[in-house]
């Protein structure tokens, strides 16, 4: 095996990577996975494929990039034990939320590193990362972590730690706040009147609905708004509910301030 992509964590967001990656065109046999307890279906996959699966680091394998999915509360057993899969080309990348690069650098040594945020839409490939680099990254290792992370959606790079804070915030947590949002248009709806399973329908399409014309329109945001806005129509009368003394804004101002704060705090405890 020439040096493979390794796979460290074959769960939900790993396991989606891989099959990604599969899907761009990345020979199976290039592709590795360290992990001691996939599940059925994660497994079954790998062996379809003819993916090579360790439980641990191997001897003798050194990777030429180390793609981190593993939770952030077992980095410090599992960091450690991945050095020997380390060569001088290795550009090892973490998705791990909360785990800054000095924690990684402190286990894996003066390594080049990416972190990087995904999404959860990333599992069906219509999710977003945005990256930053350490110093050792390279420009031909830049380009392959952006070619690996790009299977699942754009990648966005950034230029320092605390915007990771501020994409986690965001985008990282963002898809929560959406579903949430189909929550409290079903119920709204239930309050006026439609059965409950009717309304949560309704809001589910109409929510996915509206991204998927937001992802093929090129206008803006506001654009498409005011595209479905008739003056003194009903989509008016909400939305000087909703934008009255900017009140959904405040909310969204809050709500990414106090995740991106917290966001800081794990990477400070990381």
């Amino acid at each position: 095996m020439s040096d493979p992509v390794m796979l460290v964590g074959a769960g939900n967001m790993g396991g989606a990577m891989m099959r990604g990656w599969l899907a761009s065109g990345i020979e199976a046999n290039s592709i590795a996975a360290i992990d001691p307890s996939p599940s059925p279906a994660m497994d079954e996959m790998m062996g379809e494929n003819g993916i090579i699966r360790y439980p641990s680091a191997p001897d003798g394998v050194t990777a030429s990039a180390l793609f981190i999915a593993i939770k952030p509360q077992l980095m410090g057993k599992v960091l450690p034990t991945l050095k020997p899969v380390l060569g001088a080309d290795t550009v090892c990348i973490s998705i791990a939320a909360g785990t800054p690069v000095a924690t990684l650098s402190r286990h894996l040594g003066d390594v080049a590193i990416v972190r990087a945020m995904p999404n959860t839409p990333a599992m069906i490939g219509r999710g977003i990362t945005a990256a930053v680099a350490n110093a050792h990254v390279s420009r031909q290792q830049h380009d392959f972590a952006h070619r690996l992370m790009a299977v699942s959606g754009p990648v966005e790079w950034v230029d320092t730690e605390d915007q990771i804070d501020a994409v986690t915030a965001l985008s990282g947590s963002g898809p929560a706040y959406v579903f949430y949002l189909a929550e409290c248009m079903a119920e709204a709806g239930r309050k006026v009147g439609l059965d409950a399973d009717l309304a949560m329908r309704l809001a589910r399409a109409t929510v996915s609905g509206a991204g998927e014309l937001m992802h093929r329109s090129d206008d803006d945001a506001a654009i498409l708004r005011k595209n479905v806005t008739s003056p003194g129509g009903t989509t008016a009368a909400a939305l000087d509910v909703m934008m009255k003394d900017a009140a959904m804004q405040k909310v969204f101002d809050e709500a990414i301030a106090a995740a991106k704060k917290r966001a800081h705090e794990l990477a400070e405890h990381g």
